[in-house]
């Protein structure tokens, strides 16, 4: 019979509270996570569904201490949390991991920065929370076989790394944290319609919603309720190796992905192909005569409608975001502006997009997410391969480019706010506290 101290939640929740803190430049790359979904998340919270987490979290939840950020409003930690994520997950922008197939910082930031707001914690322990808790989720997620799985929604593994995450920030025993993750795990979002659903909704992959859980399985484990301590420990769904082994010796942090447009990962290599073939190429977008894109099967799974009718259905089509990036130049995916779902000379150039899968990608996905674009033009005809979109730890963006995303997507705050955020965040740990960073996100803009 197995021991729960054996049981995969157990080793986890063991190592994770082994930790004290992470080498500084660890820390780094934790500031450039944070700065990344602070930035999103200004974008995402003028968004539809940005409003309406924010309107009904008061009446799930009712009011509290923690912080909506760039509101005056105080919710519950698990309400502010909910709608934090919402914010940093709506416009398909927030940063992702390529062994997770998934977005861990807009669940593990949000959390954090709920608890860390009715804590008194250093800098070094939020920044240590946010890198363990992006830790556990991904090793959660990449301990699967995520080319066989169903759908690799992100609210399927980020609570658990919420629960841990939080767990430790609060100092909660290794039992309490190791209960949490199983019931995160146990009861995280079903997210039923993903592969199935062509209609274009605010849930998407769940990620405020497990947020919101891996905070509440974290209350309840502390309560005493036991979660299945051996949820992680079938071999048939998870690897133990790549689930346990190396920990601490590299940090998932280290390896995120940032991106440029807010759409699904899966359609960047396309995105970056297209964009430049049509300079080599000297083409507008009335020039293209055809554009065929080959790529991994599973990008195929994607609806990929021509006509999207909602901004969630076009951040699922690669055929569409190329065409908008083809027509009206990257900066329109820095977020997506709604009034472009009906261009006419998108949507038309969209419909002479094909797709196709190729035979020497089939085992690239999830490592990579490679495309091949052969555009026709001028009557002229070429094709580039793009194995590592920008952004990638391969194809890595500039702390300038970084930067410069930040400032677009915040340009909704006031100068003010969006200074105070950027020096807070790079002030973490060595001349500013958490306190510094809630007030500034806290303030209206």
């Amino acid at each position: 019979m197995t021991r729960h101290s054996e049981c995969g939640a157990s080793v986890l929740a063991a190592r994770c509270n082994g930790i004290d803190r992470v080498p500084s430049g660890v820390h780094s790359s934790a500031r450039r996570t944070l700065l990344d979904t602070l930035g999103v998340a200004a974008a995402g919270s003028t968004t539809d569904a940005g409003r309406a987490s924010l309107k009904a979290a008061a009446e799930i939840w009712g009011d509290g201490a923690a912080a909506v950020w760039f509101t005056k409003r105080r919710l519950p930690p698990v309400g502010a949390a909910f709608v934090n994520a919402t914010y940093a997950a709506a416009l398909d922008l927030d940063d992702g991991h390529r062994k997770a197939s998934g977005h861990p910082a807009a669940a593990i930031v949000p959390a954090v920065l709920a608890i860390a707001g009715s804590a008194d914690c250093s800098a070094d322990r939020l920044l240590c929370a946010i890198v363990l808790g992006y830790e556990i989720a991904v090793r959660i997620s990449a301990a699967r076989d995520i080319r066989t799985i169903r759908t690799t929604d992100t609210g399927l593994w980020c609570g658990a790394g919420v629960a841990a995450a939080c767990g430790w920030l609060k100092g909660l025993s290794t039992s309490v944290i190791a209960n949490a993750i199983a019931i995160a795990g146990q009861t995280a979002t079903s997210q039923a319609a993903t592969g199935w659903t062509r209609l274009g909704h605010t849930v998407k992959e769940g990620i405020p919603w497990a947020t919101a859980n891996g905070l509440q399985a974290l209350a309840l484990a502390a309560a005493g309720h036991r979660g299945p301590l051996d949820i992680l420990d079938d071999p048939a769904l998870y690897d133990r190796q790549r689930l346990l082994d190396g920990y601490s010796k590299t940090w998932a942090i280290d390896e995120a992905y940032f991106k440029l447009y807010s759409c699904c990962r899966w359609g960047h290599a396309a995105i970056d192909g297209a964009l430049v073939l049509a300079q080599r190429l000297q083409a507008g977008p009335d020039d293209i005569e055809g554009l065929m894109i080959e790529t991994f099967e599973r990008a195929l799974t994607l609806p990929n409608q021509s006509e999207p009718q909602s901004a969630e259905a076009a951040q699922y089509s690669i055929p569409f975001c190329v065409a908008l990036a083809l027509v009206h130049g990257e900066k329109a995916l820095l977020p997506m502006d709604d009034a472009h779902l009906f261009d006419k000379r998108v949507t038309g150039l969209a419909r002479r997009i094909g797709l196709s899968s190729a035979n020497d990608y089939f085992d690239s996905f999830p490592a990579a997410t490679p495309a091949r674009v052969t555009m026709t033009a001028k009557g002229k005809r070429e094709t580039i391969e793009v194995l590592h979109p920008r952004g990638e730890p391969q194809n890595p963006l500039t702390a300038r480019e970084l930067q410069e995303k930040f400032m677009k997507l915040s340009s909704a705050l006031s100068q003010e706010q969006t200074a105070g955020i950027v020096t807070a965040v790079h002030g973490l740990g060595i001349h500013h506290n958490p306190a510094a960073l809630i007030e500034t996100l806290s303030s209206a803009s």
